[in-house]
């Protein structure tokens, strides 16, 4: 990789980076790595190519890092305005864009596009044109550029004003809205996103439904796509990283305390996500509620281990969910629980180690978002179950497309089939239930992050 001030051949922007960094007391900086399908992506470039990676600082430490020149071969840090960057974060991409793709609108009552959203909107753009200007300084002539999600929805037409001689691609990792709800957004805002991303030669979603919607809503809106190509590339899960981290000491000291929260020999579903709206955690918790309610013979029988990480919670709509879910937590634990069995082991700490502990002892994974771009727990928890997992797998997330004919398919709205559900899955003979996780752990891991991110590369005539 090379400095921020030679020109790459290959560049990555998007809102997070591969390296954050914490400011300490003593005014010493720490930087810490992160991980995901674009680190691999661009390790699997190697050296011999130029590539840059050009992201947002996102907090103190990393604004303090700027500031002072401090920084990782390879990665350029933008410090926006913070106010420009809170409000182009959590204002517009977080709770206007992201509410949009997952069709989480109470539309009685939202959205409501006034004054308020049109100064955000502003900063949007704003933000939207540092990337592109930082993007078209940093470039070598006729340099690849793939530009990440929906927070940065803008930047292939501002850059392609800018650098005509860039190969452009953007890549969306959210599902896309359909053309009567993409609609919700203001004219002007829905053809602008619109012809952002058409300022790419190619637009990349996770799936083929994904694709559709984008195109439907270019069709509806402006007529056509304008000849940029629209790929799809299903981002599979890192197979080799999953089972060698899998099978750390750490993760082996979780399964023993894991196994002692659960006692003795029960059946355990399992749920991994973040407290993200979209997720769906609450109903499937009044599914579990429904099973031991209707089917009395779990009671004691099964314990539901629940992994329900804070996510975005400076804003209020997600801490009132964090808390819906710990309160039906607790009502189900009060309502079924006795002394040796608790029905709910919730955790809302963040801690990956103990995600795949849970992983390796699941007998059933519960994945049942309204809506998701993908959902890699789906395609994480069979590549590393010790015994077999049986997957339900809500038909709104990404991952049925792929992993559908093996899961037990669930509307993510009905609580009653959702029940049935788990019980199906619960009582699964066990070979079958082997010979389906090896089916999905293949379907899962058919397209690694490195080779997901060599595609797209490829795709744009690199």
């Amino acid at each position: 990789m090379v400095s921020e001030h030679a020109a790459a051949q290959v560049l990555v922007a998007s809102n997070r980076g591969p390296v954050s960094y914490a400011l300490e007391e003593n005014g010493e900086l720490t930087a810490k790595r992160g991980g995901g399908g674009l680190v691999s992506g661009l390790s699997a470039i190697g050296d011999s190519e130029a590539a840059l990676w050009v992201c947002a600082a996102l907090g103190d430490g990393d604004r303090e890092a700027v500031r002072r020149g401090v920084g990782e071969p390879g990665v350029r840090m933008l410090d926006i305005d913070e106010r420009v960057h809170a409000d182009a974060y959590n204002g517009i991409a977080n709770s206007v864009l992201w509410f949009v793709h997952h069709m989480l609108y109470q539309t009685p009552l939202e959205p409501a596009f006034g004054p308020e959203f049109r100064a955000q909107w502003a900063s949007y753009e704003t933000y939207n044109r540092a990337f592109a200007e930082a993007l078209a300084e940093s470039a070598a002539g006729g340099a690849a550029v793939l530009v990440q999600d929906y927070h940065l929805a803008l930047v292939p037409g501002m850059l392609r004003e800018l650098r005509p001689d860039l190969r452009i691609g953007h890549f969306s990792h959210t599902p896309w809205a359909p053309v009567d709800y993409f609609r919700m957004l203001p004219d002007d805002v829905s053809e602008q996103l619109l012809r952002g991303i058409l300022g790419a030669d190619r637009a990349a979603f996770l799936t083929g439904r994904w694709a559709d919607a984008f195109s439907d809503c270019c069709v509806a809106i402006l007529g056509g796509t304008s000849g940029t190509r629209i790929g799809v590339h299903g981002l599979g899960a890192d197979a080799d990283f999953l089972r060698e981290r899998s099978r750390r000491d750490d993760v082996e000291e979780r399964l023993v305390a894991l196994r002692e929260q659960i006692g003795g020999d029960r059946k355990v579903v399992v749920r991994v996500d973040r407290t993200e709206l979209s997720k769906n955690i609450v109903r499937g918790l009044q599914a579990y509620r429904e099973l031991l309610a209707t089917r009395p013979e779990w009671r004691e029988r099964v314990v539901h281990v629940a992994f329900a990480y804070p996510s975005r919670q400076d804003l209020a709509v997600y801490r009132d969910y964090t808390a819906s879910v710990q309160r039906l937590a607790d009502e189900i634990n009060s309502e079924y629980g006795v002394e040796g069995w608790t029905p709910v082991v919730l955790h809302v700490k963040d801690d990956f180690a103990r995600s795949l502990a849970a992983y390796r002892l699941a007998d059933v994974a519960l994945v049942n978002p309204i809506r998701d771009g993908m959902n890699l727990v789906a395609k994480e928890v069979p590549v590393v179950s010790d015994e077999g997992c049986a997957l339900v797998l809500s038909r709104e997330a990404g991952a049925y497309e792929e992993l559908g004919e093996d899961a037990v398919v669930v509307n993510p709205y009905d609580v009653t089939a959702t029940a049935e559900a788990l019980h199906s899955a619960l009582t699964m003979p066990l070979a079958e239930r082997a010979e389906r996780t090896k089916r999905l752990a293949a379907a899962a891991t058919s397209l690694p992050p490195s080779q997901w991110f060599l595609d797209q590369l490829r795709a744009l005539g690199n």
